[in-house]
This record gives C-alpha cells, structure tokens and sequence, in this order.
C-alpha cells in the first residue's frame, strides 16, 4: 500500500514515522515530540542556497522557538552523510551551529506521507513545506513556499506564538498581530451577550462584533538551572566545657 497520502489538512493527526536523523539513528517522531509542539520543515536539497539561509535563519531563533516549548525538525531527500557534511559546512564557513535534528528521506517516504512533493514543481525534491503541529500531534498551520522563496522564520514564530496565545486565553488575532499587541475577543452570539460584551470597560470596542483586549505574553521563563547541593564538611567535634553553673567533680580520692 503507498503511504503517499496528499496533503495533510489543517485538524489532521500528524501522521507518525520513523527515519534515520542526524541526531539519532532510531528516530520515531512521536517518541521524539513528548509534550512538546513542533515544527516540521522540508528543503529542496542540501548545500543549496536559499536552503543554507533558512537553515541558519532557523538556527539563530531556535532559543525563542524553545522558549516557547516548541521543537524544530528539518527535512530532505539527501542522505544522512549529505546532512552531516552540510552542517560541518555551514559550522565551518557560516559560524552557525544547527542544533535541531535533520531527517534523511532518501527514499522520500516521509516527505509522501506528508504531501512534501509537489509534481508540477519537481518530482525529486520537497517543496518547502512546514507544519505547525501542536503538543497533541494535531496540525495546526501549513505553510508551503516555492522553491525559490525562502521562507519568513519570523513569521514562523510569530504564527506559533498566535497559537499558544489562542489556545491559552480562547480568542483569536487580529490581522498583523504581534506578541502584546491586542487579541480579538470572541463575538457575542445572542442579544444578551452582546449587551454583556459592551458593558465591558476593558474590552476596547469597535463594533459590537468586534472588540480587543490585553492579555499576558504567552512565553513562559527559562528552565531554572538546579545545581546539586554539595556536601558540607563535617567540623571536628570540641571538647566539652564545663558549666560555670554547675560544681567541678571531686577528683580527689576517697
């Protein structure tokens, strides 16, 4: 049976895998993810261009992505040993580490399974594809883009943060939203709630269907670092002193 399936829809269970990466050889996605969201992202081909920018464009912001708690993972049809050598490249030539993992899709089973070959703009290399998929393996955003424009990592981010934003406070964005900007609040869906939602001073009105208002930035802190307590050292034990109040012993003989 083909695993090659179309395009995964917004809803969708990410589909699961295992794969060969380089950062382990035994890799299952789902094992992988945990708890976490991810972002799954496809290249056309390794040592090319446009693939070395968003790569190291990735990497630069890959400490906001784990601030808030999201996973990165890329993705081509070139081989594992293709994979190393462009990262040993970019380290060498770029000064850019890549710390997330890179699929090696040979055989081009995953980039099938998720929909990552697009025919009519080449039959042997991944469109550039990405999938935001939350902490439930659900899909929540599909982002493709021809092979030759590379991709926004900021705006990236920015859809991600919507989403951690919209799931924790249940509201929506508005249009150019950025992270402590306004959201929008649900509209009311009967007479009374709509004289509800105007008696509300803190929602900044526009029209009876749409109003604004404040929440908290969704990032959540940095891990506190734990450092193991160490051992204290014993003191010598001092020899008792006698008590002033009490009699000194009578030593003498009797």
């Amino acid at each position: 049976m083909s695993e090659e399936r179309g395009l995964p829809r917004i809803g969708d269970h990410a589909p699961d895998f295992s794969a060969v990466t380089t950062q382990q050889t035994d890799f299952n996605f789902s094992v992988w993810q945990e708890q976490h969201w991810v972002v799954l992202f496809s290249h056309p081909a390794d040592f090319t261009p446009v693939c070395t920018t968003e790569l190291m464009a990735f990497a630069q912001a890959s400490e906001q992505f784990r601030q808030r708690g999201v996973k990165l993972i890329g993705l081509s049809v070139d081989s594992v040993h293709a994979h190393l050598a462009w990262l040993r490249s970019i380290h060498e030539k770029m000064g850019v580490t890549i710390p997330f993992p890179m699929i090696a899709d040979v055989d081009m089973r995953v980039a099938k399974l998720y929909g990552m070959i697009h025919a009519n703009a080449s039959s042997t290399a991944t469109v550039r594809a990405v999938f935001v998929i939350d902490p439930k393996r659900v899909i929540r955003a599909l982002l493709y883009y021809p092979l030759n424009a590379g991709r926004n990592v900021d705006e990236i981010l920015r859809l991600v943060t919507a989403l951690q934003t919209t799931d924790r406070f249940v509201c929506a964005t508005p249009a150019n939203w950025r992270e402590g900007d306004k959201v929008v609040v649900p509209p009311p869906k009967t007479v009374q709630e709509v004289d509800q939602a105007l008696a509300k001073s803190e929602y900044e009105h526009r029209d009876f269907y749409l109003a604004l208002k404040n929440v908290s930035p969704v990032v959540t802190p940095k891990p506190v670092e734990v450092k193991e307590p160490q051992p204290v050292e014993a003191e010598a034990p001092k020899p008792a002193q006698p008590d002033p109040a009490q009699p000194a012993e009578n030593t003498s003989s009797t």
